[in-house]
């Protein structure tokens, strides 16, 4: 494979995240008044239960520090409540409140029909399976690398 042929696939993969994420992002938004934003990480407050702000941005793969800003935007909403940890002073646990929890329920409904309009309509079940686990490969192999640095003239 090229350079070249790299270079399309790029393109293709970041413009259609892009897509991917404005069709969806809009949709929540219109029908929810919940960007995807403050959706995702809501999705794993109420998966994880036991959740922190280190988790959600561990699974996202964004900084504490932003996710930190995201949380405080989604307890602001009225969407979750921390609470101290009492097996580490240091971080708090984040529960989705009742208002949060019958959003989420809503908004992933949402989120499921969207992606199937988006996804599930334009590839066959076994092209959709062979997608996906081509990009847990590619994430996974992405993950091991360790970031390119300049060597001082």
């Amino acid at each position: 494979m090229t350079g070249s042929d790299l270079s399309r696939h790029f393109d293709n993969l970041v413009r259609f995240e892009t897509e991917l994420w404005t069709a969806v992002d809009q949709r929540l938004r219109i029908e929810h008044d919940l960007p995807l934003s403050r959706f995702e990480p809501m999705q794993i407050i109420d998966r994880l239960r036991s959740c922190r702000v280190f988790d959600i941005a561990e699974a996202l793969a964004i900084t504490v520090g932003g996710m930190s800003k995201l949380v405080d935007r989604i307890e602001s909403s009225g969407h979750c409540r921390r609470q101290s940890n009492p097996a580490d002073k240091r971080s708090s646990l984040i529960e989705l409140t009742p208002e949060g929890s019958a959003l989420l329920g809503l908004a992933n409904a949402t989120f499921d029909d969207e992606l199937e309009r988006r996804l599930g309509s334009a590839l066959t079940h076994e092209a959709l399976s062979q997608f996906g686990a081509t990009l847990a490969t590619l994430r996974e192999a992405n993950r091991r690398l360790t970031p390119v640095s300049k060597e001082k003239s």
